[in-house]
């Protein structure tokens, strides 16, 4: 199970990738069955991932002296909060809708949504984590611990930002493949 395991894949699974090998990344877009849907998808990955690489930017800036706490903190609490909201709603209309009515339509990667799922189990208590250290960060009362606090949300970002990259490109070279293969919309 170690190769599908989100903490140390480095990729799909040579059995998994039958469809992305028929539906490779740069016919995408140019495939009849590229519709709103793979569009509004891909966009949500695209704006996770910008969320992370602003938050990183933003702490990285904290801890250099060059943005002042209230106004970092300020971006922090929205963007970490619409961050949170938006992922963990994400993730949940997958499992419940998305995924219940892809899983059958290509038997060879029906293991694919398992790990998927898996993956979704595996980022909730990162989520926690992740919001443990933003909230004492900006909870933090002296300059120090703000800094002390900005390395460990760092730190937990970092990881968290890596593991979640590794979910959404698996996640893209799953489910888009399918689509583009049965004209699925929704």
């Amino acid at each position: 199970m170690s190769e599908l395991d989100l903490n140390t894949r480095a990729g799909l699974p040579e059995a998994l990738r039958v469809l992305l090998e028929a539906y490779p990344r740069e016919v995408w877009e140019g495939h009849e069955n590229f519709g709103q849907l793979v569009r509004f998808w891909l966009d949500r990955h695209m704006m996770f991932r910008e969320m992370t690489r602003r938050m990183t930017a933003d702490t990285e800036g904290f801890i250099d002296g060059k943005a002042e706490f209230d106004q970092y903190a300020r971006r922090l609490s929205r963007l970490g909060g619409s961050f949170l909201n938006q992922l963990h709603g994400h993730h949940q209309i997958e499992d419940m809708h998305y995924f219940p009515q892809l899983v059958g339509i290509d038997a060879r990667i029906e293991r694919g949504f398992d790990m998927l799922e898996t993956d979704h189990q595996l980022i909730d208590p990162m989520l926690n984590r992740f919001a443990d250290k933003a909230n004492a960060l900006l909870t933090a009362e002296t300059g120090d611990a703000r800094r002390d606090a900005a390395g460990a949300f760092h730190t937990e970002l970092g990881g968290f930002a890596q593991l979640l990259e590794r979910h959404l490109t698996d996640e893209e070279d799953i489910i888009v493949p399918v689509i583009l293969k049965s004209g699925f919309d929704g």
